[in-house]
């Protein structure tokens, strides 16, 4: 679904990408993990086309992610936000159904809401959440409905930018499991961002380790303790020594 070659990308000085080979097979998850700083929002982000890459070939479904029409393209996305990102003006509906009532996904307003406290339901939010405001909500429910907002429009694809980021464990298991469920249930092509290891393990198919601009290392899950990589292997385990330089 997605396939990235050579994609290089500088800001100044500064090489983030320096070659990224990466191709994300159809409806599987994939995560990708690298310390920070390593250009994994980057990555995303040139993906997306909100960062134009300086070289290299980006293709979505085949064709050619910097073609076309773009309120089409990014219609096929769904995204959960590093923090949720809600706007705090807006009711928790109108957060779920934002892109519903507005451009090519254009619904009524009576449609929107209903779909909204659909999909609020399906990330275990009751229907009266749905008039209160994001301040009124804990960490956790404000990151569920950022994932209902993710998955309002039943897009083929979702990006997860760390996804439990400030949560509990106990809440980032919750979130790991709907997260794994509804990718499954939906078919949906994914990539996430993640520091935390056990978020991989819940919801990957798939890792891919980011590291000095290029892809070090990429398998299955399953072998992500054998990958044999010494960068993996210092990641998965937070060693303070390896060949991951720790910045003091």
């Amino acid at each position: 679904m997605i396939r990235m070659e050579q994609v290089k990308k500088t800001f100044g000085s500064n090489a983030v990408l320096r070659g990224v080979d990466l191709h994300i097979p159809k409806g599987t998850s994939t995560v990708i993990i690298g310390g920070s700083g390593t250009g994994k929002s980057v990555l995303l982000k040139c993906i997306l086309g909100l960062v134009k890459a300086d070289s290299g070939t980006i293709l979505v479904d085949g064709k050619d992610a910097t073609k076309g029409d773009r309120d089409a393209f990014l219609a096929r996305f769904g995204m959960l936000f590093q923090g949720a990102a809600l706007f705090d003006s807006l009711p928790v509906w109108q957060n779920v159904a934002f892109r519903l009532m507005r451009g090519s996904l254009k619904r009524p307003r009576a449609e929107a809401r209903e779909i909204a406290i659909e999909k609020l339901r399906r990330v275990g939010l009751k229907p009266d959440v749905a008039d209160r405001l994001p301040a009124e909500l804990s960490g956790g429910m404000q990151k569920r409905v950022g994932l209902a907002r993710a998955i309002a429009a039943d897009p083929e694809i979702i990006f997860f930018d760390e996804p439990t980021t400030g949560l509990d464990p106990i809440m980032a298991g919750v979130i790991n499991d709907l997260i794994r469920e509804i990718v499954v249930e939906m078919g949906a092509t994914a990539m996430t961002i993640t520091h935390d290891m056990s978020s991989v393990r819940a919801i990957a198919d798939d890792i891919a380790m980011l590291h000095d601009g290029v892809i070090q290392w990429t398998g299955p899950v399953s072998q992500m303790d054998s990958s044999g990589d010494p960068y993996v292997d210092q990641f998965i385990h937070g060693r303070a020594t390896g060949p991951i330089e720790a910045v003091r």
